[in-house]
């Protein structure tokens, strides 16, 4: 029984909750229902999939991997979890061109919020959507694509548009990855750099001590690999947490051990739980020229943010034509915090809002922050139009809650 989101910070406030076995089922429950929201792994941190209705969890439905070799496309269940699409894929010579940290976390609601990767040519995970398929309020079931007119406002939609319960993937022809560990790169003004170095890049502090104690460095092969000295770092002498003190055994293998693109682009193994316990997640999106300056912003705060800080990530996306995505328009650059689960942790969040809304911040939709509806609004130049497409496909609510509200309203 679905009853919390995976962190177990929110409980769910749902009058009931549903587990559909069928899309036929799925239709039914939200044509006769006035207020319903969907959730999938339940991989967020806020009030996004909250309801006073129904929820609808799509773990259930059925699995479904449809590989089209010819297309250059996955079809994907909305219940299917990237862990269990890469192996069919890989099987069939082909990858998905990017994956996020987790691949416990669902395709659907990955696409759904906004979920991304790393790399300067790479997009956020919606990104790579050619079709959707989602049940309407009025229990149709019907498909978006790509080309057509409302797709762009389709894809990262944030559940506003109906229950999804399928996806479609661009694919990539199967390559290799080696992944390695750098430490020590305490020049700030350096990780723009760094973050340029290879395919995948993920550098790591704890605000604590200078500049960065770790750089995860994504190889695919046939690259170059970043030398020994590489930028004053120093390459780990064994297999890495990001998080301090935590098995490494959790983390995808390191030290230029070769493997295929699915087992060394998530930092973590399907096989393992990814969480150190209690935890909450921020994250925040700038124009990825302006990285150095959001760095130096937080700088200004590292005695208010590590008291409270697990780890904090720092990646590039490469932008894109979504209107709701963290890149829309613009290469972005992220800033990625796990915090401890802990009251402490909500001034310092709005300590971070304050530090890099004047360089034009927009928050994660899933995680938490406090920037006030307004202005997440104009942070994203095609707002107005998803605004419209919303009150357009769903005018009688069905599918808001609180924070649908807020930000519609």
């Amino acid at each position: 029984m679905v009853t919390s989101n995976w962190a177990g910070n929110v409980r769910y406030s749902a009058r009931a909750v549903h587990h559909p076995r069928s899309i036929a089922e799925l239709q039914e429950l939200v044509a006769g229902s006035e207020r319903v929201r969907a959730v999938g792994t339940g991989h967020s941190f806020n009030r996004i999939a909250d309801t006073e209705g129904d929820l609808v969890s799509v773990a259930g439905l059925p699995a479904r991997i449809e590989i089209d070799e010819a297309q250059g496309c996955v079809t994907v269940g909305a219940g299917m979890r990237f862990g269990e699409v890469v192996g069919p894929l890989d099987a069939a010579g082909l990858a998905l061109a990017n994956m996020g940290s987790l691949p416990h976390i669902s395709v659907a609601g990955a696409c759904s919020t906004g979920t991304h990767g790393s790399g300067d040519a790479n997009r956020v995970l919606g990104a790579y959507a050619r079709a959707i398929e989602v049940v309407g309020a009025d229990g149709a079931l019907r498909t978006v694509r790509r080309g057509e007119p409302d797709f762009p406002g389709s894809v990262i939609a944030l559940g506003a548009l109906g229950v999804v319960t399928a996806v479609t993937l661009d694919v990539v022809p199967a390559f290799g990855v080696r992944q390695w560990v750098h430490e020590g790169l305490t020049d700030l003004d350096a990780v723009d750099a760094a973050l340029s170095a290879a395919y995948s890049v993920s550098a790591f502090t704890h605000w604590a001590g200078a500049g960065f104690e770790q750089v995860w460095l994504k190889v695919r092969d046939g690259d170059p690999v970043p030398e020994p000295g590489w930028l004053g770092t120093t390459p780990a002498d064994g297999p890495r947490h990001m998080v301090r003190g935590v098995d490494p055994r959790h983390c995808t293998p390191q030290r230029g051990e070769p493997g295929p693109w699915h087992a060394r682009l998530p930092h973590f193994r399907l096989e393992f739980t990814p969480s150190t316990g209690d935890e909450l997640q921020s994250e925040w999106f700038l124009p990825r020229e302006l990285a150095g300056a959001g760095l130096r912003a937080l700088d200004a705060v590292r005695e208010t943010i590590a008291p409270v800080l697990q780890v904090c990530e720092v990646r590039s996306i490469a932008a894109d034509d979504t209107w709701l995505s963290p890149a829309a328009g613009r290469d972005t650059v992220a800033f990625h915090f796990t915090w401890d689960d802990s009251p402490a942790v909500e001034p310092v969040v709005a300590a971070v809002d304050a530090a890099l809304e004047p360089l034009g911040a927009r928050p994660h939709w899933a995680k938490l922050s406090a920037l006030a509806p307004a202005v997440v609004r104009e942070r994203w130049p095609e707002f107005g139009r998803w605004a419209e497409l919303v009150g357009r496909h769903d005018p009688a609510g069905t599918f808001r809650n609180a924070y649908l509200a807020a930000l519609l309203d």
